[in-house]
């Protein structure tokens, strides 16, 4: 657990929730975390999923903990408290954390289908958020195709649809047992079409990869998921509309479903310098200047990182809420403020436990030191979209420049799948 550097929290800087729900679910989350912490190192060793702590989250409601109170979730709906309780979990799995981020996220943005979507679009949400509250689902998302693969709906010819491809980097995946697919589909007249077709783990044709041997972030249970001739029923399909159509409002559902993150790797930086500040606390000499200076740039950064995060957090919390505007300007107002933290967060957190390491020493250097671990998992949050680096730089210079161009990064990757190389 992070140490208290002052007597109460702040707001935006990550130390507490701000609601009640928040409240019961960070403390409902924290009587599990010596569980985590101890199986940690282990899991991470051996690309194990921590399989009973998710079944100890089902039984404390924590898996419906972003499922509204009247469908017998927690009601957790603050975006800021949900990266809170990430935080805390990641200070002690970082793993652990990114898969629960996978279930949370995906309560609000069911949430929001629940409350906007259309009839079928509102039961689907409906009997799928029960299930999370009563820890029967642990619904999934497939968003990155596997390399020269395009994950893609066909008509059956009876009204449903025929699902195949394969997705990559597939969160949670041991235990999911619904999986939302990003995939496309062709219009009679050619046109590519978006759509997520919610897929059940039993259904026919689906089948997930057993191992995945990562860099970092071993114990997520991030896997592939493969589809071949998979039925799905017209009802569950959600369809997100033609490719190639600038259509910023989407910005905002993806901030919802990401910002999170956040919290993840700011609770892996605070974990390293907590584990680096008390090995100098531990030795008996005076530290010299350059571990007093190591020591006050981390805790500045991890300051300057957490008050980025938090700002944006409670920025799209705010702006969430309003339907009544221009929904376009919403997603960029969403949107712009994440990209910033997170640009500042991806810089930020990596340099605090690499430095952290050169506070500890050569012991660190272990591969099943835990500072070893954290230096691995920090590096994964450079690779969550929306954006990646190169995207987010993108996406920022052409704020800034007044760029005519399509944020929405799944509609660029189907055109560009679909682009002859």
């Amino acid at each position: 657990m992070a140490k208290e550097t002052a007597h109460s929290p702040v707001a935006g800087d990550l130390r507490a929730p701000i609601t009640p729900a928040g409240h019961t679910m960070l403390g409902l989350l924290t009587g599990v975390l010596p569980q985590v912490r101890s199986g940690a190192g282990d899991n991470d060793r051996d690309s194990t999923f921590p399989v009973e702590v998710f079944e100890q989250f089902a039984k404390l409601g924590l898996m419906g903990a972003t499922v509204p109170a009247e469908l017998g979730g927690l009601g957790v709906d603050r975006l800021y408290d949900v990266a809170v309780a990430l935080m805390r979990l990641a200070e002690a799995d970082a793993s652990t954390a990114l898969a629960l981020h996978v279930q949370l996220s995906r309560g609000l943005t069911l949430t929001y289908e629940w409350r906007h979507g259309t009839p079928p679009v509102r039961a689907l949400a409906e009997r799928l958020l029960r299930a999370m509250a009563t820890g029967e689902a642990a619904v999934c998302g497939g968003l990155k195709d596997a390399p020269g693969v395009v994950t893609e709906l066909t008509a059956d010819g009876a009204g449903g649809w025929l699902l195949n491809g394969r997705k990559i980097l597939v969160s949670m995946a041991p235990i999911g047992t619904h999986f939302f697919v990003h995939a496309q589909r062709r219009a009679a007249d050619g046109t590519v079409l978006l759509a997520v077709p919610v897929v059940h783990r039993d259904t026919p044709g689906l089948s997930v990869a057993e191992h995945w041997d990562g860099l970092g972030m071993r114990a997520s249970g991030t896997l592939d998921v493969s589809f071949h001739d998979c039925p799905v029923a017209a009802d569950d399909v959600l369809e997100r509309g033609p490719a190639g159509t600038r259509r910023d409002a989407v910005l905002a559902g993806q901030t919802v479903s990401s910002i999170t993150m956040l919290g993840i790797y700011a609770g892996v930086a605070q974990a390293a310098r907590d584990i680096a500040v008390e090995m100098c606390a531990r030795r008996r000499s005076e530290p010299p200047a350059g571990v007093r200076t190591l020591v006050a740039g981390i805790d500045t950064r991890l300051y300057t990182l957490r008050a980025a995060a938090g700002t944006a957090l409670i920025n799209a919390d705010t702006l969430s809420a309003d339907l009544s505007g221009d929904l376009d300007e919403r997603g960029r107002g969403m949107m712009t403020p994440f990209q910033y933290a997170k640009m500042t967060v991806n810089q930020l957190a990596p340099a605090i436990v690499d430095d952290c390491l050169s506070l500890a020493g050569g012991q660190a250097y272990a591969g099943q030191h835990p500072l070893a671990r954290l230096y691995r998992d920090v590096r994964a949050g450079g690779f969550m979209q929306p954006y990646g680096y190169v995207d987010g730089v993108e996406y920022l210079s052409g704020q800034a420049l007044g760029a005519d161009r399509d944020n929405d990064y799944m509609s660029v990757r189907a055109l560009r799948s679909r682009t002859p190389a």
